[in-house]
């Protein structure tokens, strides 16, 4: 069951995420356990060698990370986090799709797959969140 009664909703929610939005981050899909974000690259998400910058790419990992998990149990925070980064992205655009792979009662598991408009396979993120009692 999910913790948020539709996208609006969740999207209202995430503008609290001051970093992801204003580096232009969005939610663009949202199912029961599962969540999509993206970003459209800005020459300010390059790093110096035009690459972009692996902080936007984790940052929009853990953003998609982020709204799977509290769709699923709010509040969940982030307990251990890794990520590979597998290309340089050629698209404009990165999408980062996060899915639940274990719900359990205090802890969850979600894998996040990021690509960019081309189908190029960017990063693979894997997170644990701590299911926060109320």
């Amino acid at each position: 069951m999910s913790t948020f009664e539709n996208l609006e909703e969740a999207r209202a929610y995430f503008e609290g995420d001051r970093f992801a939005v204003e580096n232009g981050m969005t939610i663009d899909a949202l199912g029961d356990d599962w969540a999509e974000c993206s970003l459209t690259i800005a020459p300010r998400h390059r790093n110096a060698n035009g690459g972009v910058m692996g902080g936007a790419i984790f940052t929009l990992a853990d953003f998609a990370f982020a709204v799977a998990s509290n769709n699923v149990h709010r509040p969940t925070v982030g307990q251990q986090i890794s990520i590979n980064f597998l290309s340089g992205t050629r698209g404009a655009r990165l999408i980062a799709r996060a899915r639940c792979r274990k719900d359990g009662r205090t802890t969850c598991v979600y894998n996040v797959d990021v690509v960019d408009d081309q189908g190029r396979d960017i990063a693979q993120f894997t997170g644990t969140g701590h299911k926060q009692q109320n």
